[in-house]
């Protein structure tokens, strides 16, 4: 039998630990100014409205994934508590230059860390469409924030090339040294707050450093399927680390937001960073879906590096850039080659729709690296469209752009630029921006009519980049003018038999138009009325499958010497058109349920696209050519 004095101390043991447990279980956050620590050179304090921050010199000269020098380091020393793990909250505002703006690095772990050495630091970027500036939901994972504005980030489960990390205390070591350091200019953090590990805080308390809690927040689940599974055309979305959560659960086809484009891979060359790109590829891969490449060739977002190069210079890493790319993703489905190549050249001094391209800008400057205009005046994308030809011959190459299906103009030139690379077998599909300030206020037939349009290419049309706003004239959230401005537009693209897939350029808050409401889930994974719809037509609505008319239809003789020739198994269309290359209608009539249709039509030497529209709105397409 044990003594009454050795129980007392048994049970005064167990009161001490569960105390100690508690009190480990409790460790209050620590907060600190970001001008506190000590600045490196480059770090400049500011202070604005109020708030006291640290930026960055501007500079060219951007590091891929380490600071590069101890002037764009920032040390502290912090005083912990208690012993226990900590996540690291900082309070940080992007601005104007949003993904231009929007990176840093913080130590992979406590102590001084090399500048130079890429493991001694996480690269965060993509923060200009993350974080949570206020409201009740506890700082987690992505976030409504934009840029502009002060707002908290996890950066210890904020994810976009490198595994983040949390920080663990040891009871005998208090106090640590930690450090930040620069990476973008235009980027300014206000505060760091170190909160206990497993613990939920709000933007309040991380300003007041007060401690969190421990009921996570209540968010809803979605359960899936992917909207279009089973459908013969895709609905995908787009990845990042803002896009990730639930993405299985409704998309079946996925595409890099920022993390394929070449200034995002080799920001210092000759250092690649292909960790989040890795990740969409292998989501695709693993869930059997098709990755789109976003994208090769464009004006913007290229590395300032190769700006000053010679032009022999330029084609051979342009070369290296695509071997690379083939080289570690041999599965890539489609890939869009050239992106707003109506919009935005790949030359210092253009002044396209997002010009002026000014030195340093990520233009690329390779324009003529590429052949510039040549004989064709797109020699540039020929060039471009054969190299990835030889680097990727079992991928689908795209072509892409925006602004191109508002009006019949603008389709017209896109068209004549898509004939040039038909005419030389470079081009398999034709991809179409959807963003909402192209769509707005253009009536549905119109859009519909430019689809057909573009259409007689004889090339397979994706909606790449779809996006719709939700804001009132105020720009409050609005669900009601979403919904109804996705009801107008979304079903004529859907059902056109030309368009075979559509990718939503987000959908969840830190969308890239997070500031015009166009994401359509909110902080906590609720659905809003325009999703509620979408995920409901997709999954209803009957697509027309490959119907018995399109193999009864014939045309005949096929070539025509003479502009004579004879269509048959017409019955059930109601419409025929027959259009160039350049896509204007030469010959156009209806039809009244009739067999067999005779022409004789005068008609130049060449190719043409022969269109007969079903009953059911269907179109087949047939080549004629005339010789």
């Amino acid at each position: 039998m044990k003594s009454t004095s050795t129980l007392f101390l048994g049970v005064l043991g167990l009161l001490s630990l569960g105390a100690t447990s508690h009190a480990q279980a409790q460790n209050a956050p620590v907060s600190q100014q970001a001008e506190a620590g000590t600045l490196g050179a480059d770090w400049l304090s500011q202070t604005a409205s109020g708030v006291q921050y640290v930026t960055i010199t501007p500079t060219a000269t951007i590091n891929a994934q380490n600071p590069g020098t101890a002037a764009r380091v920032i040390t502290y020393s912090v005083t912990f508590p208690g012993p226990g793990t900590y996540d690291l909250y900082v309070r940080m505002r992007v601005n104007a230059g949003g993904a231009n703006d929007d990176s840093f690095y913080y130590a992979s772990g406590f102590g001084s860390k090399s500048p130079t050495n890429d493991n001694d630091w996480i690269t965060c970027n993509n923060l200009f469409n993350v974080g949570y500036s206020s409201g009740s939901l506890p700082v987690d994972q992505g976030g409504p924030a934009g840029t502009g504005v002060w707002k908290w980030v996890n950066m210890s489960k904020y994810s976009y090339s490198e595994t983040p990390v949390s920080f663990t205390v040891a009871a005998g070591a208090l106090t640590q040294t930690f450090q930040l350091g620069a990476r973008e200019d235009g980027f300014d953090i206000d505060k760091l707050v170190f909160g206990q590990t497993g613990l939920y805080f709000t933007p309040a308390q991380l300003d007041a450093g007060q401690q969190g809690t421990t009921t996570p927040p209540v968010t809803f689940t979605p359960t899936g399927p992917p909207m279009a599974q089973g459908k013969p055309k895709y609905l995908g979305g787009v990845w990042s680390p803002a896009q990730k959560l639930f993405f299985n659960r409704y998309f079946n086809q996925v595409t890099p937001e920022n993390a394929g484009k070449w200034g995002s891979v080799e920001g210092t060359r000759n250092q690649m960073n292909w960790a989040e790109l890795d990740s969409t590829y292998a989501l695709a891969q693993r869930q059997g879906i098709p990755f789109k490449m976003h994208t090769l060739i464009w004006g913007q977002q290229q590395p300032v590096w190769i700006e000053t190069l010679s032009n022999a210079d330029q084609l051979a890493e342009i070369n290296e850039w695509f071997q690379a790319v083939a080289q570690r993703y041999p599965n890539i489905a489609q890939i869009e080659v050239v992106n707003e190549a109506l919009n935005d050249l790949p030359l210092n001094g253009s002044t396209g729709n997002n010009g002026p391209n000014t030195p340093g800008s990520g233009a690329g400057n390779y324009y003529n690296a590429l052949g510039g205009a040549g004989t064709t005046g797109w020699d540039w994308v020929i060039t471009s469209f054969t190299l990835a030809r030889q680097y990727f011959p079992n991928a689908q190459l795209l072509i892409n752009d925006y602004g191109v299906i508002t009006s019949s103009s603008n389709t017209q030139r896109y068209l004549s630029l898509i004939n040039l690379l038909t005419a030389r077998n470079l081009v398999d599909g034709v991809g179409i921006q959807g963003h909402a300030f192209e769509t707005r206020g253009i009536p549905a037939a119109t859009l519909a009519a430019n689809l057909t349009t573009l259409a007689a290419a004889g090339k397979p049309l994706y909606i790449t980049e779809l996006d719709i706003d939700g804001v009132d004239a105020s720009s409050n959230l609005d669900d009601a003018i979403q919904l109804a401005e996705y009801q107008r537009i979304f079903p004529t693209l859907w059902t056109h038999p030309g368009v075979k897939g559509i990718t939503l350029w987000g959908y969840r808050p830190g969308h890239w138009r997070t500031a015009q409401g166009a994401y359509l889930a909110n902080a906590d994974n609720t659905e809003r009325a325009a999703f509620v719809w979408l995920q409901n037509y997709v999954r209803t609505t009957v697509l027309r499958a490959k119907n018995g008319q399109e193999t009864t239809v014939r045309l005949f003789p096929n070539p025509t010497a003479d502009g004579r020739f004879s269509l048959s198994g017409t019955q059930n269309s109601t419409q025929l058109r027959i259009v160039d290359r350049l896509g204007r209608a030469v010959h156009q009539q209806a039809l009244r349920q009739q067999p067999v249709v005779d022409l004789q039509l005068r008609l130049a030497a060449g190719l043409y696209v022969v269109q007969l529209t079903g009953q059911d709105g269907s179109l087949i397409t047939s080549k004629l050519l005339v010789e």
